[in-house]
Protein backbone atom coordinates (compact mmCIF):
# COMPACT_ATOMS: atom_id res chain seq x y z
CA UNK A 1 0.00 0.00 0.00
CA UNK A 2 1.31 3.42 -1.01
CA UNK A 3 -0.72 6.53 -0.19
CA UNK A 4 0.46 8.49 -3.22
CA UNK A 5 -0.13 5.66 -5.69
CA UNK A 6 -3.52 4.91 -4.14
CA UNK A 7 -4.54 8.57 -4.46
CA UNK A 8 -3.33 8.78 -8.06
CA UNK A 9 -5.36 5.66 -8.91
CA UNK A 10 -8.43 7.02 -7.10
CA UNK A 11 -8.12 10.20 -9.18
CA UNK A 12 -8.16 8.06 -12.31
CA UNK A 13 -4.72 9.20 -13.45
CA UNK A 14 -2.65 7.02 -15.74
CA UNK A 15 0.68 6.05 -14.22
CA UNK A 16 3.33 3.39 -14.64
CA UNK A 17 5.35 2.12 -11.68
CA UNK A 18 8.77 0.51 -12.04
CA UNK A 19 10.47 -1.14 -9.07
CA UNK A 20 14.28 -0.85 -8.89
CA UNK A 21 17.13 -0.81 -6.39
CA UNK A 22 17.12 2.11 -3.97
CA UNK A 23 18.70 5.28 -5.36
CA UNK A 24 19.59 8.21 -3.17
CA UNK A 25 20.96 10.76 -5.62
CA UNK A 26 20.42 11.93 -9.19
CA UNK A 27 23.86 10.52 -10.02
CA UNK A 28 22.80 7.07 -8.79
CA UNK A 29 19.55 7.25 -10.76
CA UNK A 30 21.32 8.00 -14.06
CA UNK A 31 21.89 4.30 -14.67
CA UNK A 32 18.11 3.73 -14.62
CA UNK A 33 17.29 6.27 -17.33
CA UNK A 34 17.64 3.78 -20.19
CA UNK A 35 14.80 1.74 -18.69
CA UNK A 36 12.72 4.82 -17.83
CA UNK A 37 12.30 6.93 -20.98
CA UNK A 38 10.98 10.44 -20.43
CA UNK A 39 11.69 13.35 -18.11
CA UNK A 40 13.71 12.87 -14.93
CA UNK A 41 13.77 15.21 -11.97
CA UNK A 42 15.53 16.17 -8.81
CA UNK A 43 13.65 17.53 -5.83
CA UNK A 44 14.80 20.01 -3.23
CA UNK A 45 12.98 20.40 0.08
CA UNK A 46 13.85 23.77 1.60
CA UNK A 47 12.89 25.94 4.53
CA UNK A 48 12.96 29.67 5.06
CA UNK A 49 16.34 30.72 6.46
CA UNK A 50 14.53 33.02 8.90
CA UNK A 51 10.99 32.57 10.10
CA UNK A 52 8.56 29.91 9.01
CA UNK A 53 7.90 28.32 5.66
CA UNK A 54 8.69 25.21 3.67
CA UNK A 55 9.27 24.96 -0.05
CA UNK A 56 9.59 22.12 -2.55
CA UNK A 57 11.13 22.43 -6.00
CA UNK A 58 10.93 19.78 -8.71
CA UNK A 59 13.64 20.53 -11.24
CA UNK A 60 14.96 18.92 -14.40
CA UNK A 61 17.41 16.26 -13.18
CA UNK A 62 20.47 17.89 -14.75
CA UNK A 63 19.59 21.47 -13.76
CA UNK A 64 22.45 23.28 -11.99
CA UNK A 65 21.14 26.10 -9.82
CA UNK A 66 21.89 27.51 -6.37
CA UNK A 67 19.07 27.34 -3.84
CA UNK A 68 19.15 31.11 -3.47
CA UNK A 69 18.87 31.65 -7.25
CA UNK A 70 15.93 29.25 -7.17
CA UNK A 71 14.36 31.17 -4.28
CA UNK A 72 14.74 34.48 -6.14
CA UNK A 73 13.18 33.03 -9.31
CA UNK A 74 10.27 31.62 -7.27
CA UNK A 75 9.75 34.78 -5.21
CA UNK A 76 10.60 32.93 -1.99
CA UNK A 77 12.58 34.35 0.95
CA UNK A 78 16.17 33.27 1.44
CA UNK A 79 16.13 29.49 1.96
CA UNK A 80 18.27 26.68 3.25
CA UNK A 81 18.01 22.92 3.01
CA UNK A 82 15.42 21.50 5.39
CA UNK A 83 16.53 18.83 7.86
CA UNK A 84 15.76 15.13 7.55
CA UNK A 85 13.44 15.52 10.55
CA UNK A 86 11.54 18.36 8.86
CA UNK A 87 11.34 16.38 5.62
CA UNK A 88 9.78 13.42 7.43
CA UNK A 89 7.41 15.60 9.47
CA UNK A 90 6.15 17.66 6.52
CA UNK A 91 6.31 15.39 3.47
CA UNK A 92 6.44 11.99 5.18
CA UNK A 93 9.56 10.87 3.31
CA UNK A 94 13.21 10.30 4.08
CA UNK A 95 16.28 11.75 2.32
CA UNK A 96 16.67 10.19 -1.11
CA UNK A 97 12.90 9.86 -1.49
CA UNK A 98 11.94 13.52 -1.93
CA UNK A 99 9.18 13.78 -4.51
CA UNK A 100 6.39 16.13 -5.53
CA UNK A 101 4.07 13.29 -4.50
CA UNK A 102 5.15 13.93 -0.89
CA UNK A 103 2.64 16.79 -0.97
CA UNK A 104 -0.07 14.15 -0.39
CA UNK A 105 1.13 14.19 3.23
CA UNK A 106 1.20 17.98 3.65
CA UNK A 107 -1.80 20.14 4.59
CA UNK A 108 -3.17 22.07 1.59
CA UNK A 109 -1.10 25.13 0.77
CA UNK A 110 1.41 24.52 3.56
CA UNK A 111 4.41 24.04 1.24
CA UNK A 112 5.33 26.43 -1.56
CA UNK A 113 5.81 24.33 -4.69
CA UNK A 114 7.72 25.15 -7.86
CA UNK A 115 7.81 23.02 -10.98
CA UNK A 116 10.59 23.65 -13.49
CA UNK A 117 9.06 24.92 -16.76
CA UNK A 118 11.27 22.45 -18.63
CA UNK A 119 9.26 19.69 -16.93
CA UNK A 120 5.85 21.39 -17.04
CA UNK A 121 6.17 22.00 -20.77
CA UNK A 122 8.17 18.92 -21.61
CA UNK A 123 7.07 15.66 -23.13
CA UNK A 124 5.50 13.03 -20.92
CA UNK A 125 6.16 11.13 -18.87
CA UNK A 126 7.84 12.59 -15.79
CA UNK A 127 9.47 10.01 -13.54
CA UNK A 128 9.49 10.62 -9.77
CA UNK A 129 9.52 8.53 -6.61
CA UNK A 130 6.24 7.32 -5.11
CA UNK A 131 7.23 8.25 -1.51
CA UNK A 132 10.08 5.73 -1.55
CA UNK A 133 13.33 5.54 -3.49
CA UNK A 134 13.17 1.92 -4.62
CA UNK A 135 10.56 2.63 -7.28
CA UNK A 136 9.71 5.29 -9.84
CA UNK A 137 6.32 6.35 -11.14
CA UNK A 138 5.70 7.86 -14.57
CA UNK A 139 3.02 10.52 -14.84
CA UNK A 140 2.21 13.17 -17.41
CA UNK A 141 3.40 16.58 -16.14
CA UNK A 142 -0.04 18.12 -16.67
CA UNK A 143 -1.67 15.26 -14.75
CA UNK A 144 0.75 15.87 -11.85
CA UNK A 145 -0.16 19.57 -11.83
CA UNK A 146 -3.88 18.81 -11.87
CA UNK A 147 -3.49 16.23 -9.11
CA UNK A 148 -1.48 18.50 -6.80
CA UNK A 149 -3.73 21.50 -7.38
CA UNK A 150 -6.71 19.26 -6.60
CA UNK A 151 -5.09 18.56 -3.23
CA UNK A 152 -4.88 22.30 -2.53
CA UNK A 153 -1.21 22.73 -3.49
CA UNK A 154 -0.81 25.52 -6.05
CA UNK A 155 1.82 24.70 -8.68
CA UNK A 156 4.05 27.60 -9.65
CA UNK A 157 5.77 26.95 -12.97
CA UNK A 158 9.10 28.78 -13.18
CA UNK A 159 11.45 29.08 -16.14
CA UNK A 160 14.97 28.58 -14.79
Amino acid sequence: MNKALDMLAAAGLETRVVEHHAVFTVAESTALRGDLPGLHCKNLFLRAAKGDGFFLATLEADRVLSVNALARAAGWPKVTMASAEELLAVLGVTPGSVTPLGLVNAPPGSVGFVLDAAIAQGPAPLWCHPLRNDASVAIAPEALRTFLEGLGHPVQVVAL
